[in-house]
C-alpha cells in the first residue's frame, strides 16, 4: 500500500496523504479469507414489517449473531492477525463492543488484553470484556480520554493498539459485510450503515461501492455527539461532546490525527441522518416487536431514519446491519414496555408501541 486512494472505475476517494495507504477491494477480499471459519456468515434476513412502512424491500443483515455480539469482530480479527511477531498484548479505547472483539481475539490467538473505556461506557460491556479475561482501565469521561491512554500503553515494547476504526485492517475486515450484503442481494439500491467512527461505514461503503457504483450508501447516527457528522460539517476532525445515549455504541470522537476513516466517509457516503433520541426508542420498540429481535439501540439507527421520516426518497431493495445485541436489558425491557429513560441531562418520555 503506497498511495492514498481508494480505486474503482471512475471513482477517485483522496484521504490524508500522511496515511500512505492505498485501501482496494482486495484488501477486503484478503480480510474475508484471514477471517473465515473465525467469525460467523450472518444471514440477511427480510422484514416485512419494515417493508411494508415504506413499501419497499427491506433487509436486515444480523451482526448480532457474531460471538461477541455485534460485528466489531470482523475488524478486530483481521487487525489482531498482522500485529507485529513481538506482540504479546493487543490494547484499544473502545465504547464497549471493540473492546469485546479485541479480548475475544486476543483469548483466541494467545495474547494478553488491555482495554481502555471511558466512564460513559454501560456497566453491561465492561462485565462482558472481563468476562473474557481482559484487564480494563477506566480512563476519564470521553473517547478521546480513552485513546490517549491507549496510545500511551501502546509505545511500550511488545503492546499493540487495534484501533476501532482508523486502520487499514479493521476498515477491511468491516468491509466484509459489505461483501457478503451484495452477495446475498445483488439488486440493492441503498444501504443504510450506522456511523460512529467511520470503520464500518468506510468499509462496507468501499465494498460495496467497487461492486455497484450506482449504489446509494447512507451513514446514520444519533443527532447528540455525532463525531463523523461534526467532523464531515467542519471538513475536519473535531471533538464533540459525548452524553449519555440510547445509542452509546455511536459514541465517541474519530480522532484529531485520523488518517483514514474520515477521509473514506467523506468521500463514499452518499448522506449522512441523524436521528432523535425518540426515533431511536422507536425503532428499538419495532424491531423488536415486528421482527422479535433483541438489539442495541446503535444498531437500529438506520431503522429509526426510515420510519421517522427522515429519508423520504428511498430506493429499494434497502438493507440496515443490524450491528450488535450486547445492551442493558433493564434498559431494554423498559424501552419495549413503554416507560421512561433516564438518559443522564434529559429523561426520554417512554410510550407503548404503536405500529
Amino acid at each position: 500500500m503506497s498511495e492514498c486512494q481508494v480505486k474503482r472505475p471512475g471513482f477517485q476517494a483522496a484521504c490524508d496523504e500522511s496515511a500512505q495507504m492505498n485501501l482496494t477491494l482486495a484488501d477486503i477480499l484478503d480480510a474475508k479469507k484471514a477471517i473465515a471459519g473465525r467469525v460467523v456468515r450472518t444471514p440477511l434476513l427480510p422484514s416485512s414489517a419494515l417493508g411494508r412502512s415504506r413499501d419497499l424491500p427491506f433487509f436486515l443483515k444480523m451482526e448480532t449473531m457474531q460471538p461477541t455480539g455485534a460485528f466489531k469482530l470482523r475488524g478486530a480479527l483481521a487487525a489482531a492477525l498482522q500485529v507485529p511477531r513481538n506482540t504479546h498484548t493487543l490494547t484499544c479505547c473502545s465504547t464497549g463492543n471493540h473492546g469485546r472483539s479485541v479480548a475475544y481475539a486476543a483469548r483466541e490467538l494467545g495474547f494478553r488484553a488491555i482495554i481502555c473505556m471511558s466512564s460513559l461506557v454501560p456497566q453491561t460491556k465492561i462485565d462482558g470484556i472481563r468476562a473474557l479475561g481482559a484487564e480494563i482501565r477506566i480512563v476519564g469521561s470521553s473517547q478521546d480520554d480513552a485513546l490517549a491512554d491507549c496510545e500511551e500503553l501502546a509505545r511500550e515494547d511488545g503492546v499493540s493498539e487495534v484501533s476501532p476504526f482508523d486502520d487499514p485492517f479493521v476498515i477491511s475486515g468491516q468491509g466484509t459485510i459489505g461483501l457478503e450484503i451484495l452477495e446475498d442481494l445483488p439488486q440493492a439500491k441503498t444501504l443504510l450503515v450506522p456511523l460512529s467512527g467511520g470503520g464500518l461505514a468506510a468499509g462496507v461503503a468501499l465494498a460495496a461501492k467497487n461492486i455497484n457504483p450506482e449504489i446509494r450508501v447512507i451513514g446514520v447516527s444519533m443527532d447528540r455527539g455525532a463525531a463523523m457528522k461534526a467532523s464531515l460539517d467542519a471538513g475536519k476532525p473535531v471533538a464533540v461532546t459525548e452524553v449519555v445515549s440510547l445509542a452509546d455504541s455511536l459514541g465517541g470522537g474519530i480522532g484529531p490525527n485520523n488518517r483514514l476513516s474520515f477521509g473514506l466517509c467523506r468521500d463514499l457516503l452518499d448522506e449522512v441522518v441523524l436521528v432523535s433520541e425518540e426515533d431511536v426508542y422507536r425503532a428499538l420498540q419495532a424491531l423488536y416487536f415486528e421482527d422479535r429481535f433483541v438489539a442495541e439501540g446503535a444498531s437500529v439507527v438506520g431503522i429509526a431514519a426510515c420510519l421517522s421520516g427522515k429519508l423520504p426518497d428511498l430506493a429499494g431493495p434497502v438493507a440496515t446491519i443490524v450491528t450488535g445485541r450486547n445492551v442493558d436489558m433493564n434498559q431494554f425491557t423498559r424501552v419495549v414496555s413503554g416507560q421512561d429513560i433516564d438518559l443522564g441531562d434529559v429523561v426520554l418520555e417512554g410510550a407503548p408501541y404503536a405500529p
